[in-house]
């Protein structure tokens, strides 16, 4: 039997239409298995913990800026910084006590920087310089070298170099201009390490990992993802803020090699429902684990407009004794927002949904701020309100 060509389109139509459908069906199946949420944010444990004993430590020092075109401080209004540049003379085998100092072309300084973990001799660390006197600009500058101090008294480095300054300033008799902070700068690489802090890291048998944001359960999280990766109950939450890892017993694997291995481990961290306010600047941030209990919400504001729009009446022509005189005229506008009405807000809401309810409302940040400590008053915030 031979099929006709209508026979055979019309096969070859079913055939694509049955084999559309059975892929349409197993796609559908597929879907219907894969549970498709959204990922939840997963940190590395190195991102969200410190080390015990890997920290940095501050230094300061005080010291002289020179090279300054006429931009320093005044030794008269100075003091110190003329005793500065006497001493400084002094040790260079110049005498000018009693002489009459007018130069502005020297600045009084504070040196500041930071001292890295396991820092050693001969490294270079970056400094901030910052005008203590009434100098006006540090650009074109060089520090003096300036020993810093540690919070001991020991000195750990010693600074110089070109003072680099992102800001400027200018003006003349009438009018002057300032962009950025002239009177302070920075010297990249600016300080030489001459003092080492004594830390032995390698031979410790256990070392403490501190939280950056303490959490019952984010501890808890840390230990477990540990001892699965490494097979033995080694990490102990001790409390919040602090997990306690022990090197195997009875192996020669160091602190610094158990460290390298775990640092790399993925945990999601768990967060408290909280609410951070500004009031100064207006900023609200909110966690996505604060949840609001069902509660009303209105909002107006009363805006009082008064505008003063005075009018000047003049005497007819040829009236004797006229005189001309302002006469004033005031319009005082009142809107007391009766058109808003009230917003309910369903019980366990997501903070997609607080934000969209609020917004509906046509409030402001401020107002914002103003409803959301008045919800937290009524009990039906189930976060904590921390203010900036």
């Amino acid at each position: 039997m031979r099929l006709r060509r209508t026979d055979w389109n019309s096969a070859l139509f079913a055939a694509r239409w049955a084999a559309r459908h059975v892929v349409l069906a197993v796609a559908l199946c597929v879907l219907s298995v894969v549970d498709i949420r959204p990922a939840e944010a997963a940190s590395r444990i190195k991102d969200i913990v410190a080390v015990e004993g890997v920290r940095e430590n501050q230094l300061v020092g005080y010291g002289l800026v020179v090279g300054l075109n006429g931009t320093g401080d005044s030794l008269r209004n100075s003091p110190f910084t003329r005793q500065s540049l006497e001493a400084m003379l002094e040790r260079l085998g110049l005498n000018t006590r009693g002489t009459n100092m007018q130069t502005d072309n020297v600045a009084a300084v504070m040196v500041t920087g930071h001292l890295p973990a396991f820092a050693r001799q001969g490294s270079r660390v970056d400094v901030l310089v910052s005008a203590m006197g009434d100098a006006q600009d540090l650009r074109g500058g060089t520090l003096l070298v300036t020993p810093l101090m540690g919070a001991d008294g020991e000195v750990y480095a010693v600074a110089q170099g070109s003072v680099a300054v992102a800001g400027f300033s200018a003006g003349g008799d009438a009018e002057s201009i300032t962009q950025g902070v002239p009177t302070s700068g920075r010297i990249a690489n600016g300080a030489i390490v001459e003092r080492e802090l004594a830390f032995e890291f390698a031979g410790m048998q256990r070392i403490h990992l501190s939280l950056y944001n303490p959490d019952f359960t984010t501890a808890k999280r840390i230990a477990q993802a540990i001892n699965n990766h490494l097979g033995a109950s080694l990490a102990v939450p001790l409390d919040p803020a602090t997990v306690r890892l022990s090197r195997p017993a009875n192996t020669p694997v160091a602190m610094f090699d158990l460290l390298s291995s775990i640092e790399q481990l993925e945990v999601t961290p768990d967060q408290p429902a909280r609410v951070v306010i500004d009031e100064r600047s207006g900023i609200i941030v909110m966690g996505s684990e604060v949840k609001i209990n069902t509660v009303a919400i209105a909002q107006g504001n009363l805006t009082i407009r008064v505008t003063e729009t005075p009018q000047v009446s003049q005497p007819t022509p040829f009236s004797e004794g006229g005189q001309t005189e302002v006469v004033p005229r005031t319009e005082v506008a009142i809107d007391t927002a009766d058109n808003e009405r009230l917003a309910i807000v369903s019980s366990g809401v997501s903070l997609q949904d607080l934000v969209d309810g609020l917004n509906a409302l046509g409030v402001g940040p401020r107002d914002m701020i103003t409803i959301l400590q008045a919800i937290k008053a009524a009990g039906a915030m189930q976060a904590e309100i921390e203010a900036m």
